[in-house]
């Protein structure tokens, strides 16, 4: 059972939200902008209401992913599951393994796993990333600082290790960005459609 649960969990991930938003709007995602099948791509290139879909429908599956094996088996399964979620989004098989960035996906299934921290979590990129124009120093901020979330409601060890390399996955899937900014080259988000 929990094996068919992970691989449900990673194939449901591997939903291409920003994919099929886009081209029901006549785009290509991997065309444009950084190429990236994800929420901040599509509200740069189509406006903030499509972004708002694909985020919302990104996390949803992030959320579903997590929910079932919680209630099933308990905390630990969900966290492996919320885990193939994130990595069917950031790598999935049926498109060659070139996905998006896992941020979307890794907030719901933060809402499920730590629905006090999730808020703040997604407040936070949406401040940083107003006041930066960048949505991944939005992200590098709001995820790093969820283990600090973590420490306040005095969650136990095995709990820091699985959000810390969580966290660690999805900042290491911005490598390219955060070496964009370095060189003053990211993609702003600037589109305010």
């Amino acid at each position: 059972m929990p094996v068919v649960l992970i691989a449900v969990a990673y194939v449901l991930g591997t939903f291409p939200s920003a994919t099929l938003i886009a081209r029901a709007n006549g785009i290509d995602i991997s065309t444009v902008g950084s190429g990236n099948p994800g929420a901040s791509n599509v509200t740069r290139a189509l406006g903030w209401r499509k972004g708002v879909w694909v985020y919302a429908l990104d996390a949803l599956k992030g959320a579903i992913a997590t929910a079932i094996p919680l209630i099933v088996d308990g905390r630990p399964l969900a966290y492996l599951c919320g885990a193939a979620a994130i990595l069917g989004h950031m790598f999935p098989v049926f498109r060659h393994f070139r996905g998006g960035k896992g941020v979307a996906t890794g907030s719901g299934v933060l809402l499920v796993l730590h629905p006090i921290i999730a808020p703040f979590a997604v407040a936070l990129w949406w401040l940083v990333t107003r006041i930066t124009g960048k949505a991944a120093v939005g992200s590098l901020v709001a995820v790093a600082l969820v283990p600090i979330g973590l420490a306040v409601l005095e969650r136990p060890a095995w709990e820091y290790v699985a959000v810390g390399a969580l966290s660690a996955l999805i900042l290491a899937k911005h490598w390219k960005n955060f070496a964009r900014i370095l060189r003053r080259e990211e993609h702003a988000m600037s589109n305010s459609r």
